[in-house]
């Protein structure tokens, strides 16, 4: 069993993280679904970007370590959606004893010297991803190998960025039931 931290998209905390969180429950897992936006919840992505604007990077991860400040004492995984995924992924690079990091749509940047040490990270992402190009891609992966984390990264051909939200117009019922399947897996095997 797993202890994780899930973490919302710029969208705000929906019914598709809330089934997310499900799913692994339903995989003997415990979850902790934080609400980064105090309740509000929007439906574009232009919404979503004023949002996180207006509450500014440095508060949504303050908002996410005090979240998971209580939790991690025996390791957590850090998962997320798009923007959950990239303040997951500093979280999880920051932290010694995270035993792994979903990505789920996104990615964050890397500071000099990050070390990841073995860290499991999967990544599951649109090909081509508007927010996630591929040159940023590579690079990324190239970056996350340099600080030593075990990164797999699956490509979804012809899908839109959030892709597994089943009340978005991005969603695709085959690429969502690909991406579980694996990330499932990868959870089961931390």
């Amino acid at each position: 069993m797993a202890r994780i931290l899930l973490l919302h998209s710029m969208y705000g905390l929906r019914p598709a993280v809330h089934q997310a969180a499900d799913r692994f429950r339903s995989a003997g897992h415990e979850v902790h679904v934080p609400d980064l936006y105090d309740g509000r919840v929007v439906g574009t992505p232009e919404e979503g970007i004023a949002i996180k604007e207006e509450i500014g990077r440095e508060e949504l991860l303050k908002r996410a370590v005090t979240a998971a400040a209580p939790l991690s004492p025996d390791g957590l995984v850090y998962a997320g959606f798009s923007l959950g995924a990239a303040i997951a992924q500093n979280l999880a690079l920051a932290d010694e004893r995270s035993r792994g990091l979903l990505l789920m749509h996104g990615t964050s940047d890397l500071a000099d010297g990050v070390s990841a040490d073995d860290l499991p990270v999967q990544l599951h992402v649109a090909d081509p991803d508007t927010y996630e190009p591929v040159d940023w891609l590579n690079a990324w992966y190239i970056l996350m190998r340099r600080a030593r984390a075990d990164v797999e990264v699956f490509r979804y051909p012809g899908v839109g960025h959030l892709f597994t939200d089943p009340d978005l117009p991005d969603y695709n019922a085959s690429a969502a039931g690909s991406a579980w399947a694996v990330a499932l897996d990868f959870v089961a095997g931390l």
